[in-house]
């Protein structure tokens, strides 16, 4: 299994893609010749990084949407193909997190979550893998985290986003056998995007909370997923540590690791609410 060839009319749909593991995402594929169709709510941001891939001779288109409404979700098949443009690829980057305990939350910001975490990675794959799978070519990256592998108090709706994300993966990986097609899913662990600080950390929090091992680049992790899309593997996580530790979150009793987390999360630790 591998990545499509990029041809003219081709196109590596990325959302999320205006800061973060997006962007690096975005400029590993164009590295590689693919076009790319840049999604996100700021335009502008957007706009600044198609530009710079231009300048490098990679087509690059930007659609502002908002994954979190539905009706903009069912029309980003639609505004793609209406450019002349074959979505062959499809990452779904998109995320965000809430902070703190569930008990003083904000209900709409958590639903808020889901729709962008959950229901947009389903609602874009059910729109655009029927396309992928009658050419027989294609390739998804759902990005979930090595938070999918455990219990995380403190973000309890982020880590049960992220584990829907790695689960919905492999099932469509196992789907998709034999159709030309591949599903992977992306599992970073900490890595310096600022997307901590909007979650709601500090910069200092995040980084005594997790060793410094474990951090890796937003560009170390781009390579890890157009790799591991190239190869068609199941799931990819960025690091030896962190697979490492991805393992050992799995076979820990969850009487042992859930109050260790629970102790050791900034939200908890400080009474941070979402």
């Amino acid at each position: 299994m591998s990545l499509p060839r990029p041809t003219p009319d081709s196109t590596a749909v990325v959302t999320g893609a205006s800061s973060g593991i997006g962007v690096a995402i975005a400029r590993e594929l164009a590295n590689r010749g693919h076009g790319v169709t840049l999604v996100a709510r700021s335009a502008d941001k957007l706009s600044a990084l198609a530009e710079e891939l231009n300048k490098c001779g990679i087509r690059a288109e930007v659609l502002a949407a908002d994954l979190s409404e539905r009706s903009a979700r069912s029309e980003l098949l639609g505004r793609i193909e209406a450019l002349g443009l074959i979505p062959d690829i499809l990452v779904n980057n998109a995320g965000l997190s809430t902070l703190g305990p569930v008990a003083s939350s904000d209900p709409e910001a958590e639903l808020n979550m889901i729709e962008v975490d959950v229901a947009a990675v389903a609602d874009l794959c059910s729109r655009f893998l029927p396309g992928m799978t009658a050419r027989e070519r294609g390739a998804v990256l759902n990005v979930a985290s090595t938070a999918a592998f455990q219990p995380l108090p403190g973000q309890a709706g982020y880590g049960a986003c992220k584990a829907f994300v790695l689960s919905y993966t492999q099932s469509l990986s196992g789907e998709l056998h034999g159709t030309g097609v591949s599903a992977t899913a992306l599992c970073p662990g900490p890595v310096d995007t600022g997307f901590g600080e909007t979650a709601g950390f500090s910069k200092e929090d995040a980084e005594a909370a997790l060793p410094s091992v474990m951090w890796v680049s937003p560009e170390e992790v781009a390579k890890t997923a157009v790799d591991g899309m190239a190869k068609g593997q199941m799931v990819a996580i960025p690091g030896a540590v962190n697979r490492i530790a991805s393992i050992f979150a799995q076979v820990t009793p969850r009487k042992l690791l859930v109050p260790l987390l629970a102790r050791n999360h900034p939200g908890l630790r400080k009474g941070s609410t979402s």
